[in-house]
Parts: C-alpha cells; structure tokens; sequence
C-alpha cells in the first residue's frame, strides 16, 4: 500500500474545507491535502441558500462575514462574476413579540457598524413590489448584503488550493483515520497518508469521524429543506427576503428563479440515512405563504426540492480551532446552517494559526474555541440559527 506524508490534511470538500485547503497553502504551509469521499461540495454546500447577510447576533459574527464576503467579491471578480451579487436583504414582522426582538436587533447591529435601515410597510413595498403588506408588518434592510452560489465558490477556492500544490484525494471511501506515532494516518482508496496536523471539516459527518477517534465534539445533524421555483415574471435580480413570523426565505436564482426555504426540522438525524426529498408539509408551507405574502409568486412552477443537513451546536456558534486532547488535530464545523457565511473568513484565521503553529490567530478564533465545552457534553436539540435574540455569552 502506497504512503505519502503531508503537513496538513483536511478532511471534508465542502465550501470551510476548500476554502482551508487554499488559505494553507497560500500562506506555505505544505503539502497540503484534502480527502472527500464524494466530489467538493456535494454535502450541505451544494445544497445551502447561498445568502451572505451581516444581520446576525453578535459582533464576532459579523466581523467574519464581512471577511467571508470581501473574498467571495474578490474571487469571484476574478474567476466567475456570475457567483457573486450584492442585492440586499430584506427581513420583517408583525408579531408584536418578532417586533420587539427586530427593534433589539436594528440596535445591536447599528452600535456595530452594520448599515441597516428600518422600513415600514411602504417601504417594504418599495423593496418587494411583488409583496403583500397591508398587515402594516415592519421591517430591515441591509443593501450592502448578497447572494453568492455555494458551488461554485467552493470549486473557485478548491482550483486555487490546487494551483498552489495542494492534493485533493476524492471519490474513494475512508477505510481508517486516527493517530498512529506521531502523526495523523488515513487509509483510502488503497493508499495511506501521513500528516503532522489534521482538520476536521466534514459537516455532518464530523460528528461520527470525531467520536470514531476519541475526541468527540458536541454536535448534532439536522435536516433543512429549500426549493427552486420558477415564477411567470418579474425582475432576475430582487433582494433576499425572510418573513420572520412564518420563517420562509427567499433569494434570487439563475434564469430567473428563486430559491425559498426554511424547512427546518430541529431534530437530530443520521447524515448517512436522512430522507433527502422534500417533504410535503413544507411544499404546502411555501405555497401558501406565498399566496398571503407574495401574491406575485403565487403562480411560480415547482422546479425542485430537497433536503440537506446542517449542523448544530449546543450554543448556535461554529467549533473551529483544536480539538481537546488531541495532539495537533483542529475542527472547522457546526456553522447551524451559516456555513456559507462564514467559511471563508473563519477558515483564513485557522490557517493563520495552523501556519503560525498555534501562536497567532488565537484571539480571533477564542469565541469558537472547541475547548470551551466537555468532551462528555450531554446530547441536546439543534436550535434554530436565524433569529432576531443576542448572544448570552459575553466573550461575544
């Protein structure tokens, strides 16, 4: 069986580990290699809505999207223009308690520098003519916020990765990971790797390849659902929304459709056996929220939907940095559906610290330390990502 040896080897394709893999060896530090069973961005990047919003709960969040968001214009003006569009973002309510919880918010994100506009149901209208608002509901507008295509993305930073020496190892079951000696070994597809440092980047499948080695992580998959619609007219380009009160979303699409979504079902699932269509409930969900909010799309055709797994974490923030009592192993995963948003940005600061040997970036990533829960956290229920609450930890 062939052997090779590696400075860094991340395992996980998706838009965090390809935007790793680049960062590294950007910086120099090689060789690098990445292994997927799959092909890049077949897991939940291929599936995610592609939304890149500075509208989140704590500063720490929004400093990373901006980084996220600044290489994602930056590669995309360089490869493929069409992966990247700023279109705003536009969220609103009714609810008197949704209201409450969005006024908070409009506060937060302002005393952080956020440029957000408060509307009310004129100037929703204005923003998405083909709504309904004559419930009088209020609302956020972020203009400088956008949409990007997870995909493609993800391949942008994987080709880098590539031209800069990194080896990317796909397509072939994982027969063995763990430590052995003094390094990190994985056996695939009739061949052995070595490495100094390992990453785990594997989203869903985290869970299950962290416990397999005995440094497990509190994690937990749960199913999400979106779909593609074709509405009869209207422009290509609108801005994201999200009607908080019935938690539905929507973005722009190619050739003039849209994407909607949130079917999210809190609750735990197996990454390897998750039902991967749509359920009908939440079709049904989508159909009649536009026929109440969106009269305009009230006709658009079904094109497809699906079903994709996230992962969550007992506070809603991601776990990136070491692993506990594990020698030079890191962990880049549990976004809670913001995985788009963050990679980029989060996964220049790890590389920063892998490449400094632990001595930089540490600051930058101590409110997503993994260190900050038990190996033996007890199990607990996936909460939801997008709210208007703020975060209740003061390292934030």
């Amino acid at each position: 069986m062939a052997t090779g040896a590696v400075e860094v080897l991340v395992l996980g394709a998706g838009i965090a580990g390809c935007a790793l893999a680049y960062h590294l060896a950007d910086r120099g530090v090689g060789p690098v290699a990445l292994y997927d069973p799959r092909t890049p961005g077949a897991g939940a990047t291929g599936r995610a809505a592609g939304i890149v919003t500075e509208q989140h709960w704590n500063r720490w969040d929004v400093e990373v999207t901006r980084e996220s968001q600044s290489q994602y214009a930056e590669l995309s003006a360089r490869w493929d223009s069409s992966a990247y569009t700023v279109n705003g973002f536009v969220r609103w309510a009714h609810a008197a308690e949704a209201l409450r919880a969005l006024d908070a918010a409009r506060s937060r994100l302002r005393s952080w520098g956020v440029r957000v506009d408060e509307l009310d149901a004129d100037g929703l209208a204005g923003h998405v003519p083909w709504g309904r608002f004559d419930d009088e509901p209020r609302g956020l507008w972020c203009p400088s916020d956008a949409v990007v295509t997870p995909s493609t993305i993800g391949e942008i930073y994987a080709e880098g990765a590539r031209r800069a020496g990194a080896e990317f190892l796909l397509g072939t079951p994982m027969a063995a990971f763990g430590r052995r000696d003094d390094a990190w070994e994985l056996e695939t597809g009739g061949r052995v790797v070595r490495a100094s440092s390992a990453v785990v980047a594997a989203g869903a499948w985290s869970k299950a390849i962290l416990r397999s080695i005995g440094h497990p992580l509190p994690l937990a998959p749960y199913r999400t659902q979106a779909a593609v619609l074709r509405p009869s007219g209207g422009p290509e380009v609108f801005p994201s929304v999200h009607d908080i009160d019935v938690d539905v979303y929507a973005r722009p699409e190619a050739k003039g459709r849209l994407l909607a979504g949130d079917g999210t079902r809190l609750v735990e699932v197996d990454p390897e056996s998750f039902q991967t269509g749509a359920d009908e409930q939440f079709v049904g969900h989508l159909a009649d929220t536009f026929a109440h909010r969106f009269p305009g799309w009230a006709d658009a055709e079904l094109v497809r939907a699906w079903a994709g797994v996230c992962t969550s974490t007992p506070d809603r923030r991601p776990l990136v940095g070491p692993v506990p009592g594990a020698e030079r192993l890191y962990a880049v995963v549990g976004f809670n559906g913001f995985g788009v948003m963050r990679a980029g940005g989060v996964a220049a600061r790890l590389a920063d610290l892998i490449a400094s040997g632990g001595n930089r970036e540490e600051e930058r990533l101590r409110p997503v330390w993994p260190a900050r829960f038990r190996p033996d956290h007890p199990a607990f229920s996936p909460r939801p990502g997008f709210t208007l609450d703020d975060g209740d930890d003061p390292r934030f």
